[in-house]
């Protein structure tokens, strides 16, 4: 078995620079690499053993010091997915207080809020008779995608392979002339 060689700087530099974004080509460019085909340079570095070691230990390293891996993050986005939206508003229906808002709604699930006076009237004799209060949700059907793409839920393949047996040619010659009679 062989020792695998230590990164050069500039293999490093892409390590580092990969982590970033997980743009291959734009890490390979921010690394110093030529500007001349940036994709297969990346796609080079992207294969040499050393450099992908040096990925994966640098990506578990991250996720220890963070705490953010695959069971938070699933866990994170099945308690958002369940999250119940009464809980932003009192008895009476009135929305409540943002600092009253349980915590998951404060950290991200809610894209905006937009509070609108309304009056009666016009000029110095209009009054205030009420307040609209919109809430803007982020998108739930996404968290909902990402926990199936997370456990393999077939609807959610963006990519589905199909083994064919047979010439297509012959399979779409009887299939059209099933069709046809």
């Amino acid at each position: 078995m062989t020792t695998p060689r230590p990164l050069t700087p500039r293999q490093q530099a892409f390590v580092e620079e990969y982590l970033v974004d997980l743009n291959a080509s734009q890490a390979a460019l921010r690394a110093g690499y030529s500007r001349s085909y940036p994709d297969k340079t990346a796609w080079k570095l992207l294969r040499t053993p050393a450099v992908r070691d040096a990925i994966d230990t640098a990506k578990e390293q991250r996720s220890k010091r963070t705490q953010i891996h695959a069971d938070w993050l699933l866990s994170r986005l099945a308690e958002e997915a369940l999250a119940d939206i009464a809980d932003l508003y009192d008895e009476n229906g009135g929305l409540k207080p943002v600092d009253q808002w349980p915590l998951i709604w404060r950290q991200g699930m809610v894209a905006a809020v937009e509070v609108k006076e309304l009056f009666e009237g016009r000029g110095e004799s209009r009054e205030a008779i009420g307040r609209v209060s919109q809430v803007k949700l982020s998108d739930r059907i996404k968290r909902l995608e990402l926990i199936g793409k997370h456990i393999d839920v077939q609807a959610f393949r963006e990519k589905v392979e199909v083994e064919v047996s047979g010439s297509l040619a012959e399979r779409l010659a009887r299939a059209k002339a099933r069709a046809l009679g």
